[in-house]
């Protein structure tokens, strides 16, 4: 991808491909410039662009525009982390966890307790609550908590062996990645990893409103290094049904 989505160009050859989304598009540049002017920090604002979208549809809200597709995605990602290392007696934290889409699979399959979600919507984490009585998930005693930011200050260091956010970094500036790899590693046990999908641009990197964010790879695997962490670029999600590619971090030995 060598143009960037922002540019009138991109903007305008996309509007005469797709004519059926320039109403929606309108709405939602009138929603952004509305917040902008309303919210002091990207935390508050995108927490008013979820509390907005969960009002219409939850599964919508997390990027599932059909129940099936909601399914399909969360599938994808549970299979995903466990052919690549998660166990039933695995700690994991969810960042993002949204209305549960993986979550659900991933509470699930996890030892009682084990599962740990953060978001900082509160109106999708009713919607997670939802989730868990659907599908009678109750007994596996979750940990669903909002949060204002990606510090982590109330988690114990070294607790968890699987950190997992997807499709958060894709609407996220980089000062809060920068944030969350400043502190991840501090709750990540020695030998835990910590997977992300973010939209991937091999052109100039921008984003789309305040909501859609595209990164260089290497822009993120120097910011992960500079807080002392491996970052490896996954080649094989590449062959996955996804629109996102993803990064795996570690701490460093």
């Amino acid at each position: 991808m060598t143009r960037a989505r922002s540019s009138l160009v991109h903007q305008a050859g996309y509007a005469l491909k797709n004519p059926h989304k320039i109403i929606p598009h309108l709405r939602r540049l009138s929603r952004d410039t509305w917040l902008r002017l309303r919210t002091r920090d990207h935390v508050a604002y995108y927490r008013a662009v979820m509390k907005d979208d969960t009002a219409r549809s939850p599964e919508g809200a997390v990027g599932s525009h059909t129940h099936r597709r909601w399914l399909a995605l969360g599938q994808m990602q549970f299979d995903y982390l466990v052919e690549h290392g998660l166990k039933p007696e695995c700690r994991m934290l969810e960042i993002g966890c949204g209305n549960l889409r993986a979550g659900r699979l991933f509470i699930d399959y996890l030892e009682t307790g084990n599962y740990y979600g953060i978001d900082i919507s509160p109106d999708i984490l009713m919607a997670a609550q939802d989730t868990l009585a659907e599908h009678g998930l109750a007994d596996k005693l979750p940990h669903l908590t909002p949060v204002r930011d990606l510090r982590f200050a109330f988690m114990p260091s070294g607790h968890f062996d699987v950190v997992h956010a997807h499709s958060v970094f894709s609407h996220s500036p980089i000062e809060v990645i920068d944030e969350c790899f400043a502190h991840v590693g501090r709750v990540m046990k020695p030998h835990g990893w910590f997977d992300f999908t973010f939209d991937r641009t091999e052109g100039k990197e921008h984003h789309v409103l305040r909501e859609d964010f595209y990164y260089r790879t290497e822009t993120l695997v120097a910011l992960a290094a500079r807080h002392g962490l491996d970052a490896v670029f996954m080649d094989d999600w590449e062959r996955l049904p996804h629109k996102q590619s993803k990064i795996r971090v570690t701490r460093r030995s």
